[in-house]
């Protein structure tokens, strides 16, 4: 999901960024979304089998055809490994069969996770937030265009926007170059749209899975993002919003770097939020994808919940999720609300991402991760964990991709729900 720059989105990340749009462009650095050997049947001879005259096979036929290591004697006198290729075969189908069975299980299970209904007044609790791309702060939006966003917030429940501010060096600053309309968007936004919040939406690349990119090891990085916070503070942003990419679960210098980030929000009277990976549908399952690909993806449910505890608002990155079916998405949208719920603090304001944008690809494909489905998810996890809880929303991933389809879902599944 995450997306550190949402305008552009590169193929390695999961997070809110999107290939550039001629609308939404930046200059600048940018980051973050076979034929086989049949066996004769059975009492059937091959076709190298030699027979008795006498129409039975005589003593030792068996011997002769297959050869002392069981190989069959083909026309030409050689032998072919018959019962080596037969092991072979057991090997790949047993192998095929051990991926094949567990991945159709939890596929099942997702499916009937998104049966039922929803619990009534599981709808949106005026929390929700919209990620805006950097064109709301580099001077390519006007007065025009933030009456139009006025307009279309208007009625929703959406009081947070994570605006693209950066992305942030490598080391941990940020150029005041990158956000020059800033206060016309933060002072439009108060008199337009009394109540909604803007935050600087902050990040960068780390270099978790590669040589280039932010290390948050280094005790001079860290307290570079923590002045970079400060800095967009003091521009007059109403909080906050970090997204790191790709974030390795369990990561004790990311968590310190919030306890110290936190400290100046606090100072500021202003929001921290975060974007969080998703969590491991199954205990330990990150680690079991790192090991094979390099890239863990999820965090632990602990991870989650020590992240959770240290900020304002955590927003999940609920899309980008492999699945290949409107059912399976929509149940694992409901998996990942609940255990997202069971590791919020009910302090802290947890909001499910909602996918507004649009793509095919390994890990998207755009016909199953549909936002009715993303609502359908959210609000069967939110009733069958706990359907009260106040500190909730959605989090609409992003402005400029967004369709009118994709609007109408949102306003009318989760804002004004049918019946």
């Amino acid at each position: 999901m995450s997306r550190t720059e949402p305008d552009r989105r590169p193929h390695t990340r999961g997070g809110p960024d999107l290939p550039e749009t001629p609308d939404d462009a930046q200059d600048g650095p940018d980051l973050p979304k076979p034929p086989g050997v049949e066996e004769p049947p059975a009492g059937q001879k091959s076709p190298g089998a030699k027979e008795s005259t006498g129409g039975e096979e005589s003593p030792g036929a068996e011997e002769n055809a297959r050869g002392p290591a069981g190989d069959r004697a083909a026309p030409d006198g050689r032998r072919r490994p018959r019962r080596a290729f037969r092991w072979v075969r057991r090997g790949v189908l047993g192998l095929v069969l051990a991926v094949l069975v567990p991945l159709l299980a939890a596929e099942t299970a997702l499916r009937i996770n998104y049966t039922g209904d929803p619990a009534d007044g599981t709808y949106t609790r005026n929390r929700d937030a919209l990620w805006l791309g950097h064109a709301w702060v580099d001077g390519r939006k006007d007065d025009a265009d933030l009456a139009a966003l006025a307009r279309r917030l208007r009625g929703t429940g959406v009081r947070d926007l994570y605006v693209h501010s950066g992305p942030m060096e490598h080391d941990g600053t940020l150029p005041e170059a990158k956000y020059p309309r800033a206060r016309w968007l933060i002072d439009g936004v108060h008199r337009e749209m009394p109540g909604v919040r803007v935050q600087a939406f902050l990040g960068d690349v780390l270099a978790t899975e590669g040589p280039d990119g932010m290390r948050l090891e280094r005790a001079a990085t860290r307290a570079a993002v923590v002045g970079s916070a400060r800095q967009v503070l003091d521009a007059g942003y109403d909080g906050v919003h970090l997204d790191l990419e790709p974030l390795h679960s369990g990561d004790r210098n990311y968590l310190g770097l919030l306890d110290d980030l936190r400290d100046v929000t606090r100072a500021h009277d202003a929001q921290l939020s975060v974007a969080a990976h998703q969590i491991d549908p199954l205990p330990g399952f990150h680690s079991v994808w790192g090991t094979f690909t390099g890239h863990p993806k999820w965090w632990s449910q602990e991870f989650f919940g020590q992240v959770a505890r240290r900020v304002d608002q955590i927003a999940v990155m609920s899309y980008d999720t492999m699945q290949p079916l409107e059912s399976t998405y929509g149940g694992y949208v409901a998996q990942q609300t609940a255990l997202a719920l069971e590791a919020t603090p009910p302090t802290t304001h947890l909001l499910m991402g909602l996918p507004f944008f649009h793509e095919n690809r390994f890990g998207h494909w755009n016909h199953a991760e549909t936002v009715p489905a993303a609502v359908r998810g959210v609000r069967l996890g939110l009733s069958r964990t706990d359907a009260d809880r106040t500190r909730f929303g959605v989090a609409l991933y992003i402005d400029f991709a967004a369709t009118e389809a994709d609007w109408a879902a949102y306003t009318g599944g989760w804002v004004r729900p049918a019946g």
